[in-house]
């Protein structure tokens, strides 16, 4: 295979690679054509450095948090705006956060803080803040095509970055979409193939009191639970004793593939059962969602809720190898941040406690265990909500101007970019995009972010889909 080395190097005519790339239908050496031209790209060098940090942990905060009423809050705003919410001191000299999160006030000196993430794309499916691209649709995005975009997990997978034995990136605690009978877009492997899908957890939530979704949609209850591994056990004629009698794996999903839910292409179905065979021989992925072993203290600090063991299955999978974890806060009958009514209600009760004592909790965890240099934690959801609080004392969607929260390896401690208005319905400065974050990620990584992988048709597209990293808050 023709490996293309070094960085921006230039043709003997004064043409770089890139603008060689970009002018569309190349074919060099009579059978290099343009798609396996940007494939030897991307497993040279030149896609590839050493990374600043080993894995990445994403909290998303499914529904759109309230920026308002939690980092970027305005108390010299009219009531309408300003919300019920008052502002406390935190760590960082000069920067006050919701009274309601008063733990992560306390650390909030080692985070940075962005203010003004910004885009166009309302939607609660992921696919912009997992791949950076704002152009999708949201109904066409309720269901993952071939054709999109893939995560940032699959592209890692693609160039190589995963420990071995260890999926490269995993979803917890179910894939997104899965409260609603849906497959959102984001986390797949996209015209990478399916072979570069993420391991998705699977959970069986439950209730501490019975619970009426219809009718508590806006006020919900901490959902009760821990992801676990897939299970082959579910399919018939497929047991884990009947692969200890030596059975062949292999076989018995052979047979099994009609029940298989998303298994892809049949070209794909090899790597799929080996990957299924190395998850259920591998004792460190077992391990890893066993959180028997855990001592009491710790668990009792994330919390029983579902979105809490999640985060420690997190910190967990990251300590085994894992290149990127995601956590979401969806769940069957709760769980969700999309506050168009009692949106005070929900955060006060519910949403900001849970993140409080989950997010400080995985942050120092990680800390503790000399992991966070290591791992950079992102908190934020796919959007803000609106200045103005509705007649049902909700906030509705807002994606022209939320917030990111980063702590860990490669990023400055207590610093924060960008602001709103007044209002806080738009940037005033340093507008960031999804986009911009998901280059910073790769970045930090050690992936090009300017990296082109080409699509279904063969076009070269830019992973980070013309996002650039965040220069201002890196190390």
């Amino acid at each position: 295979m023709l490996r293309i080395m070094g960085g921006r190097t230039t043709t003997c005519a004064g043409v770089t690679r890139r603008e060689l790339l970009r002018a569309g239908g190349l074919s060099l050496f009579g059978s290099m054509t343009l798609p396996r031209l940007l494939r030897a790209e991307a497993e040279s060098p030149a896609g590839r450095a050493p990374g600043r940090i080993r894995s990445v942990i994403l909290i998303n905060l499914y529904g759109g948090p309230s920026h308002l009423d939690m980092f970027d809050m305005k108390p010299d705003a009219p009531v309408e705006i300003r919300g019920e919410f008052q502002p406390i001191a935190t760590s960082l000299p000069g920067l006050s956060i919701c009274e309601h999160l008063p733990q992560t006030a306390k650390w909030m000196h080692r985070a940075t803080l962005i203010r003004s993430v910004t885009h166009t794309y309302n939607s609660h499916n992921p696919y912009a803040v997992l791949t950076g691209f704002t152009g999708g649709n949201d109904q066409e995005n309720y269901f993952t095509k071939r054709s999109d975009h893939p995560g940032i997990g699959a592209v890692c997978q693609y160039l190589g970055i995963e420990a071995p034995d260890m999926p490269c990136h995993v979803y917890l605690p179910a894939h997104p979409g899965y409260s609603q009978g849906l497959r959102r877009a984001g986390p797949y492997g996209g015209y990478l193939g399916r072979r570069f899908d993420p391991l998705f957890s699977v959970c069986d939530p439950t209730f501490d009191r019975e619970f009426n979704q219809d009718k508590e949609f806006y006020n919900p209850i901490a959902p009760l639970g821990v992801p676990r591994l897939p299970s082959l056990e579910d399919l018939p004629g497929v047991t884990i004793e009947r692969l200890q009698q030596r059975h062949s794996l292999l076989q018995q999903i052979d047979r099994a593939t009609g029940q298989l839910e998303a298994v892809g292409d049949a070209k794909n179905l090899d790597h799929f059962q080996r990957k299924a065979l190395s998850l259920l021989a591998s004792n460190r992925a077992r391990a890893a969602f066993d959180l028997s072993t855990e001592p009491a203290a710790v668990r009792d600090q994330y919390g029983s809720s579902l979105f809490g063991s999640s985060a420690l299955i997190a910190r967990r999978l990251v300590e085994a190898g894992v290149t990127f974890v995601a956590v979401t806060t969806e769940s069957r009958g709760g769980g969700h941040w999309d506050s168009h009514s009692n949106n005070f209600g929900m955060l006060k009760s519910f949403n900001l406690p849970n993140l409080d004592q989950t997010g400080t909790a995985l942050i120092e965890d990680l800390d503790r265990r000399g992991l966070l240099d290591s791992t950079l934690v992102v908190i934020m959801g796919e959007m803000g909500r609106a200045p103005k609080v509705n007649r049902t004392a909700g906030r509705d969607h807002w994606p022209l101007c939320g917030f990111a929260l980063l702590v860990g390896g490669g990023v400055k401690e207590g610093f924060v970019l960008g602001g709103s208005d007044k209002s806080g319905a738009y940037p005033s400065d340093h507008p960031v995009t999804p986009g911009d974050l998901v280059a910073t990620l790769y970045h930090l990584l050690g992936v090009d972010p300017e990296l082109m992988l080409p699509d279904l048709t063969g076009r070269p597209i830019a992973i980070a889909h013309g996002g650039r990293p965040i220069e201002a808050i890196l190390t």
